[in-house]
């Protein structure tokens, strides 16, 4: 089972201001299996928000397995690889899903 709490609660310390400037972003992330659940990140006038549940209209919403994403923080898992064999999926903004990963270091 994994345990998502400790790797969103590091998010905000990993998140890369200066390199945010004025991006308006909000991602949902709809993990299933044991441990899984709802987390949306949002990065607005360079701060990072983070709130268990979902909050608003995300813009977009990445959906995969909680172990999976659990596997992909460790680096134990490709994001690019998990994408393209299906094990992550998107709905909405793409490029703010590759933005977001960029600044916290998933």
């Amino acid at each position: 089972m994994a345990n998502l709490d400790n790797i969103f609660a590091s998010m905000p310390s990993q998140f890369q201001v200066d390199k945010a400037g004025d991006l308006d972003i909000s991602i949902l992330f709809d993990l299933s299996g044991d441990g899984g659940g709802q987390w949306t990140a949002k990065i607005a006038d360079g701060k990072f928000d983070l709130n268990k549940g979902a909050i608003g209209t995300p813009t977009a919403t990445l959906s995969m397995d909680a172990d999976d994403f659990e596997a992909m923080s460790k680096g134990d898992l490709n994001p690019m690889m998990a994408f393209m064999s299906g094990k992550i999926k998107v709905d909405g903004d793409l490029n703010a899903v590759m933005k977001f990963q960029s600044l916290v270091g998933l």
